[in-house]
């Protein structure tokens, strides 16, 4: 039988190392302001249905890996929104709401902020629109309206759709709640980021042994990295490596830490991972992430539906994982890294690192779950 390593390429078509690395706690914590994180913990915590999500052991992988562990933060079990974006988008539109009533949110989206939300305009009887692109699944479009939200399609990729978004709401005089930034758009983006980083503080109380040494993290437009560094800045004494993953069609990170600026990329190809198909990174996640990643590597979507398999069938731990399609990366890349012992080196990934992964994402769309789950199985 053949092991996991030996199932697939698990390519890495580019790595680099961010040449302008300078951890700063403080500076950090000034572009994610410290009470933002405060107040979005203490908010977020008191909500009706709050409880941290799990922390798993990928035992099974690591035994093949040989590293001493690999974690894995379950975002499957997030509320019933089953996304880590569940807890910025939710309370940004807390926070606008408690500042002005009668208003009407909006947002552009792949799917999971929308829901987000979607969400938390429901919970406070609001009225909520939502941009898609035409690649926005049925599924996730029938999720967000079963939330109460308008769902308006748009010709395009997510880019396309966040432009039409900016032009309504400011014709219609409608709140946005985005989760990336623009010129004179930051304090929103930032309170969605600062609800995220919750996931560190729980990860903090359910890990207390000795520390981690290398964090991997999924970029979009980037929120989620800045934000889970951001979180480590202000939970943790210990500062690990922080390798950003993206899909090789859509590394707007990857070429702004290349460029030393933020750098647009032109997606030709989208990408299975719809939610990291982002053209650019937000302006506010750039000030974090350009001075605190330590590597940006790409990985292609090839073995996404294996790892959604394998996952699912307890491969890679004890226990059955439902994952999303942009909640495997991290794997991925793990798995690619240790198969190029040069780049092993690099990241001085040996039986002393302690690994986390985030697993964002799990059963938020069915078709698409499905269609995954049925491709990887026929390949393990």
């Amino acid at each position: 039988m053949k092991t996991i390593i030996e199932k697939a390429q698990w390519s890495i078509p580019s790595l680099i190392e961010n040449k302008n690395y300078q951890f700063n706690k403080e500076k950090i914590l000034t572009s994610l302001p410290e009470k933002f994180i405060d107040e979005a913990v203490q908010s977020i915590s008191k909500w009706e249905t709050y409880a941290p999500t799990p922390l798993h052991k990928l035992n099974k992988l690591n035994e093949e890996l040989g590293f001493k562990e690999i974690y894995y933060k379950d975002e499957d079990k997030r509320f019933n929104l089953k996304s880590f974006k569940a807890l910025g988008g939710a309370f940004a539109v807390d926070k606008i709401a408690n500042e002005k009533s009668n208003i009407i949110v909006s947002t552009a989206t792949a799917g999971n902020h929308g829901r987000s939300v979607a969400w938390g305009a429901q919970r406070l009887g609001l009225k909520c629109k939502i941009f898609v692109s035409e690649f926005v699944s049925k599924t996730r479009a029938i999720a967000m309206r079963d939330l109460g939200a308008e769902v308006i399609k748009v010709k395009g990729n997510y880019d396309a759709s966040l432009k039409e978004c900016i032009k309504q709401s400011k014709i219609n005089n409608w709140k946005i709640v985005q989760d990336v930034s623009w010129e004179g758009y930051k304090e929103v983006p930032k309170l969605i980021m600062a609800g995220y980083t919750i996931m560190i503080k729980e990860i903090m109380d359910q890990n207390k042994e000795d520390p981690f040494t290398h964090v991997f993290l999924q970029a979009g437009v980037g929120g989620m990295a800045a934000a889970m560094i951001a979180g480590f800045a202000k939970y943790s004494n210990n500062i690990p490596k922080f390798v950003i993953v993206e899909p090789e069609n859509a590394n707007c990170v990857f070429k702004s830490l290349e460029n030393n600026k933020v750098t647009t990329v032109d997606i030709v190809n989208e990408t299975i991972m719809g939610g990291m198909s982002c053209g650019d990174v937000s302006t506010v996640a750039w000030e974090i992430l350009k001075d605190s990643s330590n590597y940006s590597l790409t990985i292609t979507d090839d073995e996404i539906s294996m790892v959604v398999a394998m996952l699912a069938k307890a491969k890679l731990s004890e226990e059955k994982i439902i994952a999303g399609e942009c909640a495997v990366p991290g794997i991925i890349a793990l798995i690619g890294l240790f198969k190029n012992k040069k780049y092993l080196s690099r990241l001085s990934l040996n039986s002393d690192s302690k690994v986390l992964l985030f697993g964002c994402e799990g059963l938020t769309d069915t078709a698409m779950y499905k269609k995954l789950l049925d491709d990887g199985l026929k390949k393990i």
